[in-house]
């Protein structure tokens, strides 16, 4: 097992768990009930908020924001700056007026596949599930479910094609009732099910 590294900047929670070999750089706050999985790098200045998991191999970007109950698969990588966000109607206080605690709102949940990537600055709102191996496109906005291997553009983000684990565009081959979608840079094939997403033929 590789040594893990936390930088002595960064403030770590007790209660945090962090996996061998991971690399914890400059400014970092992770919160406790964090879990980072083995060999996971997080870079300067990011927040990591109680209650997040990581699985083994993800890459987080420095200034990223990582909000109360996201969930990332193995070999997730997320970009600078990327918030994902925990609140779908966020206020500071309460219709009386009073300041709002953590029992007056509810938390929703974000989900990253499985070797997806999200490009810098990108927002993703919360009760949302990015698909194993999609691309969110940079300084996108996710508003709405992104299935496997989708590549996504924009504010709102909108499906623009797919990619390949390898991260290329995919080019389509074939009719609608047996289209391919075929990665020209290492051959590998896909088809697309009735979810949008796409699976290794």
């Amino acid at each position: 097992m590789s040594e893990t590294f936390i930088h002595p900047t960064a403030v770590v929670s007790e209660r945090a768990v962090i996996g061998d070999g991971a690399k914890i750089w400059m400014s970092v706050q992770i919160r406790e009930d964090v879990v980072i999985g083995q060999n996971c790098i997080i870079g300067r200045n990011t927040y990591i908020e109680n209650g997040v998991t990581l699985g083994d191999n993800c890459k987080v970007q420095n200034n990223a924001l990582l909000y109360h109950e996201a969930v990332l698969e193995d070999g997730v990588f997320i970009g600078p700056g990327v918030i994902l966000t925990n609140d779908k109607v966020p206020r500071a206080v309460n219709v009386d007026g009073t300041l709002k605690s953590a029992d007056d709102w509810r938390a929703g949940r974000i989900f990253i596949g499985r070797g997806a990537s999200v490009g810098a600055g990108s927002v993703i709102l919360t009760d949302v599930t990015i698909g194993a191996w999609a691309m969110v496109a940079a300084g996108s906005v996710v508003t709405r479910n992104v299935p496997a291997h989708a590549l996504v553009v924009g504010a709102p983000a909108r499906l623009v094609g797919y990619v390949c684990k390898c991260g290329y565009r995919l080019q389509a081959q074939g009719s609608n009732g047996d289209r391919v979608w075929i990665c020209a840079r290492d051959g590998s094939q896909y088809r697309r099910d009735e979810h949008n997403a796409l699976a290794e033929i």
